[in-house]
């Protein structure tokens, strides 16, 4: 059944209309009044609707009922990720959404190829949370992973606490690291997990070393050196392999 994300408060027995984007993609979709859809808002749950009425440019649906249901893991992980270039980083939160990652902070590093600012750091934030949303309509997903604004990783450091807060894991992968994967915890941890990932130079020492000072344990994943657009995506489907996230 065809699932759409609506940015709006939705209540069952409600008429609404589509958002302008979800109705291109109705119409895409070549459905028809009496059809059902499902809706969801980000926030939890989603919802039954059948589309009532079709124009050229708008549709309306009534809400029909609500279902309980939610496809998140039983943990909280943070990918801060080194800008990727090119359409990278657009493979890379897609796939992330898909393996459970809940929150994305994209960082500029001394090694970055891309460096975002301004107007343009915008317009990458708004099109990467497009492309969770579309994400989460693919996969069942119905709470949204924030996008965070870019940063750099000094900055980005420099705001959290040097020490986690108990139950907290920070990872940082790196391929100078002496402990394995193996090493982490064979359950789920209680609070929120960091995952910190270098862009296609990898990190530099000090940023490594900044980062352990604020608790990153640093991690290797074996002898085969991974693309950055690669590395996270595999902690992520290995955590969630190990973590019961399926």
């Amino acid at each position: 059944m065809p699932r759409f994300f609506v940015g709006n408060p939705l209540q069952p027995g409600d008429v609404v209309p589509l958002p302008d984007q979800v109705t291109r993609h109705v119409q895409v979709l070549r459905l028809q009044p009496g059809d059902t859809i499902v809706l969801f808002n980000g926030t939890g749950g989603e919802y039954s609707a059948e589309i009532v009425e079709m124009e050229r440019r708008d549709t309306t649906v009534r809400i029909d009922s609500f279902r309980d249901v939610e496809a998140e893991p039983p943990y909280r992980l943070t990918l801060a990720q080194g800008i990727a270039g090119s359409d990278k980083m657009d493979w890379l939160i897609e796939k992330a959404v898909e393996l459970g990652a809940t929150n994305f902070v994209p960082l500029t590093t001394s090694r970055s190829v891309v460096r975002l600012s301004g107007e343009r750091a915008q317009r990458r934030q708004t099109h990467w949370q497009r492309i969770v949303q579309s994400a989460c309509e693919q996969c069942g997903r119905n709470r949204l992973p924030d996008v965070a604004s870019s940063r750099e990783i000094g900055t980005w450091l420099g705001a959290m606490p040097k020490t986690p807060a108990e139950g907290d894991l920070r990872v940082i992968l790196s391929p100078r690291a002496n402990a394995s994967f193996a090493t982490l915890p064979g359950d789920p941890p209680k609070g929120e997990v960091t995952v910190l990932v270098g862009p296609e130079g990898g990190f530099s020492s000090a940023e490594e070393a900044a980062a352990e000072s604020h608790g990153f344990i640093p991690v290797g994943l074996g002898p085969r050196v991974l693309r950055t657009e690669t590395a996270g995506i595999a902690v992520l489907a290995a955590l969630a392999a190990r973590w019961r996230g399926w």
